[in-house]
């Protein structure tokens, strides 16, 4: 019961800070549009990302209870990833559209409806900081991630609050344009860094090379083990991570010492936290049945 209340919490949070982050990411592009001011675009597009994070984190979060059925054997985790490339997409996108409008600007500077801009700010510090406050209750990984990209959302809009006030004292236009080629920066430098990530984990390569080498390491030095081959170490979402392998064993061995070196090699795999694990053993001069995958 309680860990079915503690879920539920989970999914109430996050789902409000969706909910929030959406309804505001609207009022966003509108106020934008409004104000005739590129650094609220800049900043609606950032939104709408972590309007996308926060959708798929909510899905994951609703899935997350489930048991895996014979279709998904390995469960929901890698909707992560698809939510991540998702997100990856619309902020390029997004991007490349607030530095064709910003950039013009640079040269032939308008001036933006600074009022509103202050309107906006002040409702943007207060919104996404409300939103900081309903998921820091949390405990979960996924609204720990969540309530640092609203943080960042904090800190932008804390910065088009400076540049607001700046502007309704002193006329430089100039000041949205550059803000905006700033927030745009700024997200397509981690776009870019999260695609590349997200991207080598859709390929299932290894999460860390030095960790799938410790596991072979801590595979091949027992005594019962000859050798190591068709090992793959991957990762369902770069938290959750799965290993397979063979083990060729150095004799011919009893059910009962098998047992006991199954029982070993969960001892000594303990540390490196796997979610999945399939080991297959091979006596001597045993013909392994994926040979032709065989790495010597």
């Amino acid at each position: 019961m309680h860990s079915h209340s503690h879920q539920h919490g989970t999914d109430d949070r996050i789902g409000w800070a969706f909910f929030l982050n959406v309804t505001f990411t609207i009022i966003e592009f509108i106020g934008g549009w409004l104000t005739n001011s590129t650094a609220i675009m800049a900043d609606a597009v950032h939104d709408l990302g972590d309007s996308l994070s926060i959708g798929f984190a909510w899905i994951l979060s609703r899935f997350s209870n489930k048991a895996a059925p014979d279709k998904y054997s390995y469960g929901y985790r890698r909707l992560t990833l698809f939510g991540a490339l998702v997100n990856g997409v619309v902020l390029v996108i997004g991007s490349i559209w607030v530095l064709f409008e910003a950039i013009p600007r640079l040269t032939t500077p308008e001036m933006p409806v600074v009022e509103g801009m202050l309107g906006l700010a002040i409702l943007g510090v207060a919104v996404n900081g409300y939103a900081v406050f309903k998921l820091k209750a949390g405990e979960t990984l996924n609204e720990k991630v969540l309530t640092w990209h609203l943080l960042e959302d904090v800190l932008g809009w804390v910065a088009v609050l400076i540049v607001t006030i700046v502007l309704l004292f002193v006329e430089l236009p100039i000041l949205d344009p550059l803000l905006s080629i700033g927030f745009t920066l700024f997200i397509l430098f981690n776009v870019f860094r999260n695609l590349k990530s997200t991207l080598v984990l859709f390929l299932q390569a290894a999460p860390d090379e030095e960790t799938q080498q410790n596991i072979k390491q801590t595979l091949i030095k027992l005594p019962e083990v000859n050798g190591v081959h068709h090992m793959h170490f991957w990762s369902l979402d770069g938290e959750s991570h799965v290993l397979t392998a063979h083990l060729e064993l150095s004799k011919n061995s009893s059910v009962n010492e098998l047992v006991a070196l199954k029982q070993t090699i969960a001892i000594e795999l303990s540390e490196y936290k796997l979610s999945h694990t399939t080991i297959e053993f091979e006596f001597p001069k045993e013909t392994c049945r994926d040979e032709h995958e065989k790495v010597t």
